[in-house]
């Protein structure tokens, strides 16, 4: 999500000087939604009084603009300058060949699609917004290979002295203009289970777009297989504890998932593995419903890849948020059910079967729906990412320079 800090906290860890920075950076973020979870290499470099960081031929200057398709779709409300910072901000974590493909790589996809915007501005002091480019969640753990990202906070925080070294605009506005992504789900204070719920939390207290989980769309594509039959009536695979005395199996997404193992893993009609398997969005396109309870946050990415493959998402998770609510039909394509009720699945799936599972199924291929939870580079009409542009171009009173411009004309005057 986007989100703009209304309040600031002082964290104990770290020094005075960090602190201020922190609270700055927490003026303005960009999340995605209940998975695990903006970027740049290549900036202006014409303008001598900008004392730019660093210039990284990622992309050419003759790519600076997509087609005259997508220039005609994006939102042209406002302008956004990406800042070149240095590569160990960025460019470095990509030697590790996860980070632009996993499930938190909308930090970097989200990046990859604003180098060649049509909102993307060459010069700083025309710019609306400020897009920051730090990758947090391409640090990842040699015990479980999930990212780990104990160094978020620092590496955040440097960042944010260097821009404020360099150049003026974090310090005119206090970061209230500028842009981060935290592709995680540990929201802007950086702390489990707080993001993507609708009841209040203080890590959430903060203006926000929430966006989707990254799932690459090339391996949507190869999974897809048109015409095929759904087989699998109920399906899920994941993490699952079935030992109730271990700290997982009292904690771990709050009993439901243990209780869906007891209850329904021997049911004929449910297909419900706890071993990883790589080939299983293969199984999603042969399911009809797909199950999608919380974990320890309340996000899936199974919900983009049921949607993405057709599958009738059965979200399980109360409170939760869903992203781009007015671009996605939420209520026409999937099913709610409420933690509590999880021990009838069987009959509710039974009963919806039975009704209205074809029209559900029917908005579920609308191809809008697909489109607006994947992230494409270059940018697509519609897509993840022209979502968050377009939500942003709404937010134009966060902006210092756009505040300011009533003013300035009138004094022009």
């Amino acid at each position: 999500m986007v989100e703009i800090s209304r309040t600031s906290k002082k964290n104990p860890f770290l020094t005075t000087n960090q602190r201020k920075i922190t609270t700055f950076y927490f003026k303005f973020f960009l999340f995605a939604s209940f998975s695990f979870y903006f970027f740049t290499f290549f900036l202006l470099t014409h303008n001598p009084n900008l004392g730019l960081l660093h210039h990284h031929h990622y992309v050419s200057n003759s790519n600076a603009f997509a087609s005259k398709a997508l220039v005609q779709s994006e939102p042209n409300d406002f302008k956004l300058f990406v800042y070149d910072l240095p590569p160990e901000f960025n460019a470095d974590w990509l030697s590790d060949g996860r980070c632009g493909g996993h499930l938190f790589a909308s930090e970097v996809a989200i990046h990859r699609a604003l180098l060649t915007s049509r909102v993307r501005c060459m010069d700083p002091y025309e710019a609306d917004f400020f897009f920051v480019p730090v990758y947090v969640s391409c640090n990842f753990s040699s015990v479980n290979g999930l990212p780990a990202i104990a160094h978020a906070r620092p590496l955040l925080a440097s960042a944010v002295a260097a821009i404020s070294r360099e150049f003026p605009f974090w310090n005119r506005s206090g970061g209230a203009d500028h842009i981060f992504v935290a592709s995680h789900d540990y929201g802007a204070c950086f702390h489990a289970m707080t993001f993507g719920v609708k009841y209040k939390h203080p890590c959430q207290d903060v203006e926000n777009i929430l966006i989707p989980p990254y799932i690459p769309p090339e391996s949507v594509e190869e999974s897809v297989v048109h015409g095929r039959r759904r087989d699998i009536f109920a399906f899920f695979r994941g993490k699952m504890e079935v030992n109730p005395k271990n700290f997982g199996g009292r904690f771990y997404g709050k009993r439901v998932r243990t209780l869906i193992w007891k209850k329904f893993h021997r049911h004929r009609r449910f297909y419900i593995k706890r071993q990883r398997f790589a080939g299983y969005r293969s199984e999603i396109s042969r399911s009809v419903f797909c199950l999608c309870p919380l974990g320890w946050a309340p996000w899936s990415p199974r919900l983009v890849e049921s949607v993405a493959l057709g599958c009738v998402p059965v979200i399980i998770a109360d409170g939760i948020r869903l992203p781009f609510p007015d671009a996605v039909d939420w209520p026409g394509i999937s099913l709610t059910v409420a933690e509590r009720d999880v021990g009838k699945l069987g009959r509710i799936l039974e009963r919806v079967a039975a009704t209205n599972l074809s029209t559900i199924q029917n908005n579920l291929w609308s191809p809008k729906n697909r489109q607006a939870l994947l992230f494409h580079n270059p940018i697509q009409p519609q897509d993840a990412t022209w979502q968050v542009i377009r939500n942003l171009s709404k937010k134009l009173d966060r902006s210092f320079r756009s505040s300011r411009l009533p003013t300035q004309l009138k004094n022009d005057t």
